[in-house]
């Protein structure tokens, strides 16, 4: 039983580095740029758009379509961006259990 309660200790552990890896991520910011930074956004930890940047050349032009691209692809680095940062501060979290989690069902970060 006395193996029972120290495992229960470490599973309480492990889910509090993952409550607090979670809140670290929720008060992260991350930038994703486009066409050499021509259009960058921020986005919270959460995925929330907070920020959109568009330099004034692309309005020179007056190419909609082309903006509109600018925009996704730099949605889409800040969200790579995002989820690695996500990745990586669970894999911290999890420590030595990182590799497992893979394996184990329903298990998701």
């Amino acid at each position: 039983m006395k193996d029972i309660g120290n495992l229960m200790k470490q599973a309480q552990g492990m889910q509090q580095k993952l409550q607090d890896a979670q809140a670290r991520l929720a008060e992260t910011t991350l930038d994703g740029a486009a066409g050499s930074g021509l259009v960058t956004l921020s986005l919270k930890g959460s995925g929330e758009l907070v920020a959109v940047r568009i330099s004034d050349d692309v309005f020179r032009d007056g190419d909609v379509e082309t903006l509109a691209d600018l925009i996704l692809a730099a949605h889409a680095d800040a969200k790579s961006r995002l989820d690695t940062a996500s990745q990586a501060l669970m894999t911290e979290a999890m420590g030595p259990l990182a590799g497992l989690a893979g394996g184990i069902p329903g298990l998701k970060f």
